[in-house]
């Protein structure tokens, strides 16, 4: 009698520890972790180190992320790659121009969206969609994500897909925390909803409307950093940065560069 009760207490105390080390799976084929309780709140701002022609510098804390959350700054060891990417928080009257520029120069981008941008400028969106590029998922309200409860996280980043669906048929798959802001638990959030979380590493302060110095200030900030693998940041508010577009990818591709999709991500 007394083997069964100890039998039983062990049993229990077994199946109370394996509760609480509980792990996550990803829907998305990613990397179990632990429940998001237990993962780091705590935000980080995206930055790092621009070296003139190749990668930016970045700390191990950061390396740990990017691969344990199938997140990406860059796509490593692909030579002579780059990904154009633009953040859309509003508009300020110059992506149709950037569209413009796209279409004539055979150009992929991905357009990061807000709730307000996706509902209100809808033949901006039709025209992304129609003409094959990525809308990314930039949440609903451009929220500061890691000062957010999990489901906070969870509904700014579905409500954008579920709008997005119902309002274009298209599926997000790709995520930019706004302020790239992020924390460990943000980037679990995003990885078990089925997204890659798309950092950058190139960008400038580009995002000033008020301090735009012109198309020649946009290139020399832009085509000295062009490097292996990059994926580009500019905000489609820039005056600077859609007169200098054109310039950007002409040279770029006389250096030898192929601008690819954010779908092509990881393939190499």
């Amino acid at each position: 009698m007394k083997k069964f009760i100890l039998a039983a207490l062990c049993s229990v105390l077994l199946l109370t520890g394996c509760a609480n080390a509980k792990t996550t799976i990803s829907p998305n084929g990613g990397s179990e972790h632990p429940p998001y309780e237990q993962l780091k709140g705590e935000g980080t701002g995206w930055g790092f180190v621009r070296k003139k022609g190749e990668p930016p510098e970045i700390s191990a804390a950061q390396r740990e992320a990017m691969q344990s959350y199938d997140c990406y700054y860059i796509d490593e060891n692909a030579e002579k790659t780059l990904y154009l990417t633009f953040d859309e928080g509003y508009e300020n009257g110059y992506t149709s121009k950037i569209l413009d520029v796209l279409e004539e120069t055979q150009t992929p981008a991905a357009f990061f969206v807000t709730g307000p941008y996706l509902e209100n400028q809808t033949e901006l969106v039709q025209r992304m969609i129609d003409s094959g590029h990525v809308v990314g998922n930039h949440t609903v309200n451009h929220l500061n994500l890691p000062k957010q409860s999990v489901e906070t996280v969870q509904k700014e980043l579905s409500d954008l897909n579920k709008k997005c669906e119902e309002m274009y048929g298209v599926t997000m798959k790709y995520m930019r925390p706004p302020e790239g802001e992020y924390s460990e638990r943000v980037l679990a959030v995003a990885q078990d909803m089925g997204y890659k979380t798309v950092l950058w590493s190139f960008a400038y302060k580009d995002w000033d409307i008020n301090m735009q110095q012109g198309a020649q200030h946009a290139f020399e900030q832009v085509t000295p950093y062009l490097h292996n693998g990059a994926i580009l940041l500019l905000h489609a508010v820039s005056s600077d940065n859609a007169n200098a577009l054109e310039d950007i990818i002409n040279y770029a591709k006389g250096e030898g560069f192929v601008f690819k999709s954010l779908d092509e991500l990881g393939e190499q």
